[in-house]
């Protein structure tokens, strides 16, 4: 990195340090920048994310696969007066205004838009797990495991996968239909059970 991008580099993350009302904090970790986000009200809040999230993140706009980001700023938008800060004000008002009807991910968006209390409840569990933040009553009471909770981590309805995995169902290839199906909240009305068993039978 030259002399001026470094300069530049530093003072931006000397101008985020210093800034104590946005509620965004950064610091150098393996030579990414990493970022903690203090989103209070939100299910992400407390957590230690990366910029490029390397960090997993269930958010209608952020890739659960590869991490991208689908945010003007970051892709055709982008201009060399946008400083650290600002970036990261931007995601962070991403991350607390989602908008499902541009996603990034579109399951994660079905599952917003169908059922916003599950996927708060999903997003705060993928936070602690894959972010750290602290757990919360609700994941506290959840059997103690050093194993990830792959229902939870799917936002889905335990009984749900309960009732085909007792049909002698794999579990993973129901969770992978249920997620795939949207079998979430409300929309469990507009799914047949007999559409699920059709397509737990496929290869």
């Amino acid at each position: 990195m030259s002399e001026a991008r470094l300069r530049r580099v530093n003072k931006e993350i000397a101008d985020v340090r210093n800034d104590k009302t946005s509620g965004v904090t950064i610091e150098l970790a393996d030579e990414d920048s990493g970022s903690v986000f203090h989103l209070k009200g939100t299910p992400y809040h407390k957590g230690t994310f990366s910029m490029k999230f390397l960090t997993k993140v269930y958010h209608p706009n952020i890739s659960s696969a590869s991490g991208a980001i689908c945010l003007d700023i970051l892709k055709d938008a982008w201009s060399p007066v946008l400083t650290l800060k600002s970036t990261l004000i931007s995601l962070q008002s991403l991350l607390c205004s989602p908008e499902p009807n541009d996603p990034q991910d579109a399951e994660v968006a079905k599952h917003y838009t169908t059922d916003r209390a599950s996927f708060e409840e999903t997003a705060r569990y993928w936070t602690e797990i894959y972010a750290g933040a602290p757990a919360t009553e609700a994941s506290s009471s959840r059997k103690a495991t050093s194993q990830l909770d792959d229902v939870a981590a799917a936002g889905l309805n335990p009984a749900h996968v309960d009732q085909f995995t007792n049909m002698g169902f794999e579990r993973p290839k129901v969770i992978e239909v249920l997620k795939r199906l949207n079998y979430r909240g409300a929309n469990v009305a507009n799914v047949s059970s007999e559409r699920v068993v059709e397509e737990c039978l496929k290869d």
